[in-house]
């Protein structure tokens, strides 16, 4: 299996011949290469990590992939067919296996409503929480671990892969930092997943992991 990591918080794993796109938003350059996708995971509703525009994009090559998101990614997409997913569900499409985990977005602000979100586990070994700081219940091979946004300091990053203790880790959610302040977070986030006995990689986008 491979990932392959786009800007912001997208990722398309590729396995046997066939592709899982998460999070294709409003900050990752348009998906064109999209051959062989069966599944797109949306985490969460807000615009950064899906479009109508990707989505559609996605599904002209791939008309039968499935699409799965929390019930909040099924009322703002309501022109898609979205299956509903929900913490501790599990779904098997294609030849991937997806382990769904938390429910709620981390919290932006009291004055900001709380939404619904779905961190996912691929095939028991990639986890990406999308945006919250939720600890799957099971061990973690590798995690692709938020490294900035409004909702988000780097203590509670750190804490959260701490907490995870994979033994390989990536950042992901990076658009919204400067080059210095990408920087800044990796160097905090590898001293902890090191720490913790891990391996610390960064992807810029278009690069890839085989996992």
């Amino acid at each position: 299996m491979r990932v392959t990591k786009h800007e912001h918080a997208c990722l398309v794993i590729e396995k046997e011949g066939q592709r899982l796109v998460i999070d294709p938003g409003s900050y990752t350059t348009p998906l064109i290469d999209t051959d062989g996708v069966v599944a797109i995971v949306v985490t969460h509703e807000h615009a950064d990590h899906w479009t109508p525009e990707q989505l559609g994009r996605i599904l002209e090559t791939n008309p039968d992939a499935r699409i799965l998101g929390p019930a909040g990614v099924v009322a703002a997409a309501s022109d898609f067919d979205v299956t509903v997913v929900a913490d501790s569900e599990v779904y098997e499409v294609g030849v991937f296996s997806l382990r769904f985990f938390g429910e709620k977005h981390a919290v932006i602000h009291p004055s900001i409503p709380v939404i619904d979100n779905v961190g996912v586990m691929v095939d028991d070994s990639l986890y990406y929480p999308g945006d919250s700081f939720t600890v799957p219940s099971v061990p973690v091979n590798t995690l692709a671990a938020p490294a900035g946004a409004p909702w988000l300091k780097i203590a509670e990053a750190m804490d959260f892969v701490t907490a995870v203790a994979p033994k390989r880790c990536f950042p992901t959610h990076q658009m919204v930092l400067s080059k210095i302040g990408q920087k800044l977070a990796n160097d905090r986030l590898r001293k902890v997943t090191e720490d913790s006995g891990g391996e610390y990689v960064v992807l810029e986008p278009d690069e890839s992991l085989d996992l």
